[in-house]
């Protein structure tokens, strides 16, 4: 598996030093996606070059830096940790309390009249707690990114990155919440149980098909925006980019043929907001005996690999199998988005190569261009639930604001959560 590795190398300040270790690099057939100085003196210069590799593949790679003359391998940056030491959010007042009489309006004895008005009127929870702005974001560990069944534990980092865009992008709160159970029915009665703490529910990183299970039933238990983020989320931002795709190729949505490879969370979200969308045709491929009839349950026809890239306008893939697609099953003419992490099913610039007219990647297709404009949106409308409206609404503002031939926006544009969040909320509010 491709995952970011941060190598600190130490070049020679003559000419050709740097360019020989960046040309090692690219006899590796590894791309650079970082390259910062961190310091020069003394005649050396100290790098510090973030390359996306498999360190059990690319081992060599560090012997054949180490022999070049004006270069050596010094070791491995600890930069992401650093970034994560301590956790990447933290709970803070949101107004100074700074004087005995604040003490006592936040705190005993005047939250009393608070507390007996929200008894009274339990709406003004919206009004004068946090409720308005926080989101449970929970896990059971059993799907997280391209790791798989990890625990909730090992998930953390995971639901302290979603917490921590919630507050930079939009201004929310996010609250990670781990589940240490598997069985859909007990994890249902374990939120139901916690739930009003919170203006909304996230799931994240649930697998399927339990989390349709989970999903499902919160939905028609609770009275407030659930959402799980794996199949909704992704869902908003692949049609953003279809919405583009099709705009720039002069075709319609409803009269392509799609193909959706692999059928879990991700794949049936897909689906599911597509036909939503109008279009009609969707052929979808998975081992999954009972993945192909949900499939079919959703309006889509079971396929191949082999049928969906032969006869398919556009092709998805979330599968979580690198090179799944192998460069000459691409047809002419096609779009294609191979969004599993780190490591897509065919790397767009081979399936460009080969012939596709537009390809993506999970890296640019990203439900973080999504969730935290949907839960804003939602929770400013004091939404009771999602819908399809809220949801086709964040895909076309989504699509809307990328700039140029981008078939999404930049993730970290906040105009863009803020279109999103608007025009959720006026869906919601519709």
């Amino acid at each position: 598996m491709k995952i970011p590795e941060i190598l600190m190398i130490e070049t020679m300040q003559k000419p050709g030093s740097l360019a020989g270790v960046l040309q090692v690099i690219a006899d590796s057939g590894l791309t650079i996606e970082h390259l910062h100085e961190l310091k020069r003196e003394q005649g050396r210069t100290l790098w510090e070059i973030t390359l996306e590799m498999d360190e059990a593949e690319d081992l060599g790679l560090y012997e054949r830096l180490d022999k070049l003359p004006t270069a050596r391998f010094v070791g491995k940056s600890d930069r992401v940790f650093n970034s994560h030491r301590g956790g990447k959010i933290r709970m803070s007042a949101s107004l100074p309390i700074t004087t005995n009489q604040m003490l006592r309006d936040v705190y005993t004895p005047g939250v009393a009249r608070v507390c007996l008005a929200i008894r009274a009127d339990p709406a003004k929870a919206y009004d004068y707690t946090s409720l308005g702005r926080t989101v449970a974001v929970m896990t059971n560990g059993t799907a997280v990114l391209g790791l798989g069944d990890i625990g909730p534990l090992a998930g953390l980092p995971v639901m302290e990155g979603k917490a921590a865009l919630f507050a930079s992008l939009v201004g929310i709160n996010g609250i990670p919440i781990l589940i240490d159970e598997k069985d859909p029915a007990r994890v249902v009665a374990i939120v139901m149980s916690i739930e009003q703490s919170f203006g909304a529910i996230q799931l994240e990183d649930f697998a399927a098909p339990a989390c349709f299970e989970i999903e499902s039933q919160l939905r028609q238990r609770l009275r407030k925006p659930v959402l799980h983020d794996d199949q909704h989320g992704t869902a908003v931002v692949v049609l953003a980019a279809l919405h583009n795709a099709v705009r720039r190729l002069k075709r319609r949505l409803e009269d392509s043929v799609i193909g959706q490879i692999g059928l879990g969370a991700a794949g049936c979200g897909i689906v599911r907001l597509l036909r939503a969308q109008g279009a009609e045709r969707i052929l979808g491929a998975d081992r999954n005996p009972l993945a192909l009839d949900r499939l079919e349950t959703l309006g889509g026809r079971r396929a191949t690999l082999e049928t969906i890239m032969a006869s398919c306008d556009i092709v998805i893939a979330t599968t979580g199998v690198k090179g799944l697609i192998r460069p000459e099953m691409v047809r002419p003419g096609q779009v294609i988005l191979a969004l599993s992490n780190p490591d897509p099913e065919i790397e767009p610039v081979v399936a460009l190569a080969h012939g596709a007219v537009l390809a993506a990647d999970g890296k640019g297709i990203n439900n973080v261009l999504g969730f935290p404009g949907l839960f804003k949106g939602a929770l400013d409308a004091r939404a009771t639930q999602f819908t399809d409206r809220m949801l086709i609404a964040a895909a076309r503002s989504i699509a809307d604001l990328a700039p140029g031939t981008d078939l999404v926006p930049g993730a970290l544009d906040p105009a863009v959560h803020a279109a999103v969040a608007e025009s959720v909320r006026q869906a919601a509010m519709e």
